[in-house]
């Protein structure tokens, strides 16, 4: 990719966006909209020799994208924490096998984090010959049906995080639930059922003491903000004229994310999600009635904007919206 913000915006601007309503009325991904990220070489982002630019860029990339389809770009970004495990596995055996055909699209990740949330694990890894017994259940995984393998999470006895490489094929030992989202619904997002379920030890991308997980897991929240800057950015340029407030905060909200720290993010983040909400209810009253029609983006724009407020966010993140929401409710007189 030479120019890969470039290629996204055309990607999202002539693909994406003319479909946004479609893929949100009938609740399907085209299967080409996945196919085109793949041969422009989105799919391969995480890995660092084809995204040198580092995380800004990649970041400003989602968000171009989400701003043409939050659905498909909700599927497709699952997949890079797969691609970002197996390149820094350290293995050469799943380096060789796994990285170039997940970079390519060729294979396809989803991703499992429910073992991670605070409290006792939803998800337990068991060693056993061979690899390793899964038993529990991880909800919140997106893109089922369009992806091959889902990168897990469980943890053992010890409380070990264990990550693995698990076929996204349902039977006896893999169970699924699908989930209706108020968004995005097309992202095919459901809960995932271990009993039993056996993963050989080749398949274990990393295991990492889980009372680590947090400081890494909190360096990682800024590219979940992209979504909501993206929504935002698309609800600003259907208004007509774009006001130029919005378009300012939606600058300073990206260059606050860009410089964030883990302590700085959560207020990063919240201010993210807050814009997305406030742009999209500023389109919805500036179309007027028109708006609340379901072939009008602006009443899809608000229901993502509505996902957004709650999608990847941590304790932090929802005090620091909370605050922020609270403290711009109007005073009655």
């Amino acid at each position: 990719m030479t120019d890969p913000l470039e290629k996204a915006r055309q990607i999202a601007d002539d693909v994406l966006f003319p479909a946004a309503l479609a893929v949100d009325a009938t609740g399907v991904i085209p299967s080409g909209h996945l196919d085109l990220l793949a041969e422009a070489g989105f799919y391969g982002m995480a890995a660092e020799e084809v995204a040198p630019a580092g995380q800004a860029a990649a970041a400003r990339v989602v968000e171009t994208l989400a701003g043409g389809c939050l659905a498909t770009t909700f599927v497709w970004m699952q997949h890079h924490g797969a691609v970002r495990a197996v390149a820094g596995s350290g293995r050469p055996d799943l380096i060789e096998e796994w990285l170039d055909p997940l970079c390519r699209g060729e294979r396809r990740s989803g991703v499992a984090l429910g073992a991670l949330r605070p409290g006792p694990p939803s998800v337990r890894a068991t060693r056993v010959g061979g690899g390793y017994r899964l038993d529990g259940a991880s909800p919140w995984v997106t893109g089922w049906g369009m992806i091959d393998v889902l990168h897990t999470a469980a943890r053992d006895e010890s409380d070990t995080a264990i990550w693995a490489l698990v076929d996204a094929v349902p039977g006896p030992t893999l169970g699924v639930r699908p989930l209706e989202l108020v968004a995005a619904n097309a992202s095919a997002t459901v809960e995932v059922t271990f009993d039993g379920h056996h993963v050989p030890a080749e398949r274990v991308t990393a295991t990492l003491p889980y009372a680590e997980w947090g400081a890494r897991d909190a360096a990682g929240l800024r590219m979940n903000g992209s979504f909501a800057l993206g929504v935002a950015e698309r609800a600003i340029r259907l208004l007509d004229p774009g006001p130029y407030a919005l378009t300012a905060e939606l600058d300073a909200c990206r260059a606050a994310l860009d410089a964030a720290t883990p302590e700085s993010l959560p207020v990063a983040r919240a201010a993210a999600s807050e814009l997305a909400m406030r742009a999209a209810t500023t389109l919805t009253v500036a179309a007027g009635a028109r708006s609340v029609l379901r072939d009008h983006h602006a009443q899809r724009l608000v229901r993502e904007a509505t996902f957004l407020l709650v999608f990847g966010s941590r304790p932090p993140i929802k005090s620091a919206l909370l605050k922020l929401v609270s403290h711009q409710r109007a005073t009655p007189a």
